[in-house]
């Protein structure tokens, strides 16, 4: 793994090519962004903003969701992955938010982390995105960069990538950091077909070089 002033470099590279990065999933207030990052799961931003773009014109409170059926609710959601269990969590969380919490989202990162369909990265969203509590969320974008460039180790989970990250950047980076990791992820470092050959991080990125080194061995 990378040292924390080498870390730094890199993430300060990436800081400059995404200076405006933000979250890019619509939302009015912490109710529809925690609804929105949970319909996120397995799915693009891009697809989650054209459902709730219905979505939240027709639910405005969690009793608004409580009010349809389970069945019109997974059909108000139908195009997005996973959607029967995502319309149950969300009854289930709005239940919740209303026997516990007066129908409010919990500032606390422990509170959500308890709700149905919130696990560890969409609490992490939550509480830095609605509440400005620093957070670093993981999600594939991240979890990819930093394994692709050497801050985290291969093997390690996405908790462990976390701890990583929190560890080598500056706590009061780390909201920006998460968002301009997921911007190089998702525009730059894809997946597939990465755009190595304009990457200003190049010399310090091994799947990078590897990557470079097959298309220049098969010329």
């Amino acid at each position: 793994m990378l040292s924390k002033k080498k870390t730094l470099e890199l993430i300060n590279v990436i800081a400059d090519m995404f200076p405006d990065a933000e979250c890019e999933l619509n939302y009015r207030n912490p109710f529809d962004l925690t609804i929105a990052v949970l319909l996120s799961a397995q799915c693009t931003d891009a697809t989650v903003n054209r459902v709730t773009a219905a979505l939240f014109q027709k639910y405005h409170t969690p009793q608004d969701y409580l009010n349809v059926s389970v069945e019109e609710l997974m059909e108000d959601i139908r195009s997005i992955g996973l959607y029967r269990n995502k319309a149950k969590n969300i009854q289930a969380l709005c239940r919740i938010l209303i026997d516990d919490y007066d129908g409010q989202v919990p500032t606390q990162h422990s509170d959500l982390v308890k709700l149905p369909g919130v696990g560890r990265k969409t609490a992490n969203v939550v509480v830095s995105v609605a509440f400005g509590v620093p957070a670093l969320a993981v999600d594939t974008h991240v979890e990819r960069v930093s394994k692709r460039l050497g801050i985290c180790r291969w093997k390690d989970n996405v908790t462990e990538v976390e701890e990583t990250l929190c560890r080598q950047i500056p706590i009061d980076r780390w909201t920006q950091t998460h968002h301009q990791l997921i911007f190089f992820g998702r525009y730059h470092c894809t997946a597939k077909n990465p755009k190595c050959n304009v990457c200003p991080l190049l010399a310090d990125c091994r799947e990078g070089r590897k990557r470079k080194k097959v298309i220049v061995d098969a010329e």
